[in-house]
């Protein structure tokens, strides 16, 4: 008996426009939490702060053009990424500001795992990493002179 009042009271105040929560909801992932997930050899991308939004893609290998139909990151994700994950096994992930490898870049390192917020980075040439990516490779930490943080 004691649900009825209860079921009436939140009728009630439906009916003035309140709302009444029924659940918690579920906090957003992070990219420490995305990291966990991702599968190891692996880069992400994410077009939201602190890999949050849309997943733009992830890849095991390389893609010189984030903005055709082919490799891993296809057409709308060119210039979106806003945080990058790398859990690579061997190797760093050098993005670009250009396609086929062109432009300014900065790299993220395996121990880094992440950079959450890539307005607070800028790549070799100064230009914001934020909504710039274009391209991505593995490499070699000697083939890198700026570093996400």
């Amino acid at each position: 008996m004691r649900k009825i009042p209860a079921i009436l009271a939140t009728a009630a105040l439906a009916g003035l426009g309140v709302i009444v929560p029924t659940a918690t909801a579920q906090a957003a992932d992070t990219c420490s939490d995305n990291y966990t997930n991702l599968s190891s050899g692996y880069m992400a991308a994410y077009d939201g702060a602190n890999c949050t939004g849309a997943e733009l893609g992830k890849s095991a290998g390389n893609d010189t053009d984030w903005g055709n139909s082919t490799g891993s990151f296809q057409g709308w994700e060119e210039n979106e990424a806003s945080s990058i994950l790398n859990k690579g096994n061997d190797y760093e992930v050098k993005f670009y500001s250009l396609t086929n490898y062109a432009g300014g870049h900065i790299c993220l390192s395996r121990n880094e795992a992440y950079a959450s917020d890539l307005s607070n980075d800028t790549m070799h040439n100064g230009v914001s990493a934020n909504n710039t990516i274009s391209s991505h490779q593995w490499v070699s930490s000697s083939n890198c002179s700026k570093w996400a943080s």
